[in-house]
């Protein structure tokens, strides 16, 4: 990143949608999703949840370079750090960030004795550059949460900061999608999960090709298994 480049602001809405997602993963459902992240037994709709983020974990894994040796990986928005113990077991030094201390406790916990010297899990906001910058990064199944704009407003910071790639999921504008949102259904009452945006894959390129213009758009697959749906885009940089 230039040093002597201006510092981007939050789009519009970010901070407060940040500061709903932290009272959500760290108070409302922590415990539904420290049991989605493990191999606790959970209801049927979350274990089609937790099928579809397994095989969008893979995806994205898949899209990263096999040997990771000597790279260095920005998993933003790491949860419990799932991605991230893969990708340093294939050599990289890889950096999580998410909004949840607690899900970052939880990640410390679990962390297998053989990826421990290669991770490190911090509680914050992923478009901090006081974390530095990276190879790749990748952001899971966080900027579903946000709409068009704010996506591209990320992205571009996220940008600024990867040499190779970054690899990010949006919710993308099925049918379903946006009448779930409008029936606000994808979980029982007590522990709903903040709003899902669906976004159209077309608007949201053409506002990727404004915010990120030296970038190229790589590959992108849509992932759909029972309650869960997302869809993932490659922004190359070199």
């Amino acid at each position: 990143m230039n040093a002597h480049s201006p510092k981007k602001a939050h789009a519009p809405g970010w901070d407060a949608k940040r500061a709903k997602l932290e009272h959500y993963f760290d108070r409302t459902a922590l415990d539904a999703w420290a049991a989605m992240t493990s191999d606790a037994p959970v209801s049927k709709i979350r274990a089609t949840v937790r099928a579809g983020r397994e095989e969008m974990r893979n995806t994205l894994l898949d899209w990263l370079p096999a040997d990771l040796t000597g790279r260095r990986i920005l998993d933003a928005g790491c949860g419990t750090g799932m991605l991230a113990v893969e990708a340093a077991r294939r050599g990289a030094e890889v950096v999580g960030i998410d909004v949840s201390p607690q899900l970052i406790e939880i990640g410390k916990e679990r962390l297998p004795d053989d990826v421990k010297g290669r991770i490190s899990l911090h509680a914050g906001d992923m478009l901090d550059p006081a974390y530095g910058d990276f190879d790749h990064i990748v952001s899971m199944d966080v900027l579903i949460h946000y709409e068009s704009d704010q996506i591209a407003a990320a992205t571009a910071r996220l940008a600024e900061r990867a040499r190779h790639s970054l690899l990010f999921t949006f919710a993308p504008g099925t049918p379903l999608l946006r009448t779930a949102r409008a029936i606000g259904q994808f979980f029982p009452k007590s522990d709903r999960s903040p709003s899902i945006i669906p976004v159209a894959h077309d608007l949201l390129k053409s506002r990727l090709s404004r915010s990120v213009p030296h970038a190229k758009l790589g590959r992108d697959q849509r992932i759909s298994r029972g309650f869960y749906t997302s869809h993932a885009q490659e922004v190359l940089l070199a």
